[in-house]
């Protein structure tokens, strides 16, 4: 299939064309944006400076936050800075440079919530072991493994879509550039391109989101045969990761896990999965986790100590 040269940008529709709405979206998705870098970043700053958060638990959380601030940083400042623009074009290596990272932070996500499925499930089903299983070297091996299965996913994304034709209509009903409003586009035949990557995207979702409910299912009947403090203190870490893993991954999975077609409703689903889920990230885990609370509070009474002198 040969390379276009007929289309050289995209313009965006956005999430709306009314000028007030669109005032009003930027002051909400400026709060929300600002309050996703600032929640994620505390708690990467929050882990790294912090000796009692020195388990692998928190290690991944700290990555995990890490990750949620580069995957909003790929579609929010775009959106918000098109919400005041009176034309949103991208250019063609611009919206599939978006695709590529898209799909690269969102599939390192996947890779790290499941990881962090497996730490919990070592650190409830397998204690006596877990210091020896999950070391520092295994948790390295595990974030690295995680980020080369984001790449590969996304590489395999970008090649699909990066040698079709668009050579008719240039005008994307998204306020981002993703796989499938790129399908509509192309002036060519998608079927086959389009079940390729439902099976790259949807099946990833789904198989780890599967992957993630047999391994909390397993940690369940486990804790049948610990004591009521036991099961409350593991339900409870596992808990915040359960809410987190539900809010990303139900988004992706009626996104990606349907053939080549973009419904109306799409681009609320994808500001859910991609400023909403970000910004609950740091509230879901330190909201529902008393050893992040207090280290963010001594944290904070540091920080002003330090300014104090």
């Amino acid at each position: 299939m040969a390379k276009t040269h007929n289309v050289t940008e995209f313009i965006f529709l956005g999430l709306s064309s009314n000028p007030e709405v669109q005032k009003a979206c930027f002051v909400i998705f400026l709060l929300l944006y600002t309050a996703i870098v600032l929640g994620n970043f505390l708690i990467v700053l929050t882990v790294m400076s912090s000796r009692s958060l020195g388990s692998p638990m928190y290690f991944f959380l700290g990555y995990l936050s890490f990750v949620e601030i580069c995957y909003a940083s790929t579609t929010a400042p775009r959106l918000i800075s098109d919400l005041l623009a009176e034309r949103k074009a991208i250019p063609l290596w611009g919206c599939m440079t978006q695709v590529f990272f898209i799909h690269l932070f969102g599939g390192t996500e996947i890779f790290l919530l499941t990881v962090m499925a497996y730490d919990r499930y070592v650190a409830i089903c397998k204690p006596l072991s877990y210091t020896t299983i999950m070391n520092r070297q295994a948790c390295a091996v595990l974030v690295g493994a995680a980020w080369v299965g984001g790449f590969v996913h996304s590489l395999a994304q970008i090649l699909l879509v990066f040698r079709l034709p668009f050579c008719g209509p240039r005008v994307i009903d998204h306020y981002f550039c993703d796989v499938l409003p790129l399908l509509k586009l192309a002036c060519s035949d998608t079927v086959l391109i389009g079940l390729l990557i439902v099976a790259n995207g949807g099946t990833l979702s789904v198989t780890s989101f599967v992957v993630l409910l047999a391994s909390y299912v397993v940690i369940l009947l486990h804790l049948r045969t610990q004591s009521s403090a036991g099961r409350c203190k593991a339900l409870s870490t596992c808990g915040a990761h359960v809410t987190v893993v539900t809010l990303f991954f139900g988004p992706c999975i009626f996104i990606y896990l349907r053939p080549s077609t973009t419904l109306s409703v799409d681009k609320t689903v994808a500001v859910f999965y991609t400023v909403i889920t970000p910004l609950l990230n740091p509230v879901i885990y330190s909201l529902r986790n008393a050893q992040v609370k207090k280290a963010v509070r001594r944290l904070w009474i540091r920080a002003v100590n330090a300014e104090e002198r």
